[in-house]
């Protein structure tokens, strides 16, 4: 039990140490050598857990993803208006990304680079199912512009993260007064007009 504790730790050690150093050096700059130093194991250690480095930041990626929409839907229920529902969603995305900044910002840069796979940024995408099928629905009902989930997501989700980027550099404080014009310019850029 102690030796499996040991490993669930230095595996941690290690996505902890790839998130902190992609977000401050990128991909480029973050060698094996530097995780598994940050980390404090040997960097052969890595290899027991990750086959590569690609490897290493793909598993990371999904894992913050997961982290991610877990929290983004903790309080999303299915029987919400589209409307109740968007707001609501988007409320828990915007607290994720100001309140975990280290994570959100990983994800901000994965999302932004060629660094993860296709293969992980698809997984990454199926985390995201409650939102899509919420986006679907309101096609339907003809709440929902019917245009692509992809540029839904530019206009209503990503600009989170240029707001989150700016509060970490100090130039722009958010405050609730913020967070609901957001909210509002987010749920206007994507409702059909009446």
């Amino acid at each position: 039990m102690v030796k499996l504790q040991k490993s669930i730790d230095k595996r941690n050690a290690l996505i902890k140490a790839t998130i902190e150093l992609v977000n401050n050096n990128g991909f480029h700059a973050t060698p094996m050598s530097k995780i598994a130093k940050m980390a404090k194991v040997s960097p052969a250690t890595i290899y027991l857990y990750f086959e590569n480095k690609q490897d290493l930041v793909n598993q990371t990626y999904i894992e913050v993803k997961a982290k991610y929409t877990n929290y983004a839907f903790a309080t999303y229920n299915e029987t919400l208006s589209v409307k109740e529902g968007f707001e609501t969603i988007w409320k828990r995305i915007a607290d994720f990304k100001l309140k975990d900044c280290e994570n959100a910002l990983f994800l901000a840069q994965c999302d932004n680079t060629p660094i993860i796979d296709e293969t992980c940024r698809q997984e990454g995408i199926k985390h995201l199912k409650p939102l899509l099928d919420l986006w679907d629905r309101g096609k339907e009902e003809g709440i929902i512009k019917p245009i692509s989930n992809y540029i839904l997501y530019a206009y209503a989700i990503n600009p989170l993260s240029f707001l989150m980027i700016s509060q970490n550099r100090k130039v722009f404080t958010l405050n609730k007064k913020h967070i609901e014009e957001a909210y509002q310019s987010a749920w206007n850029s994507i409702k059909v007009c009446k």
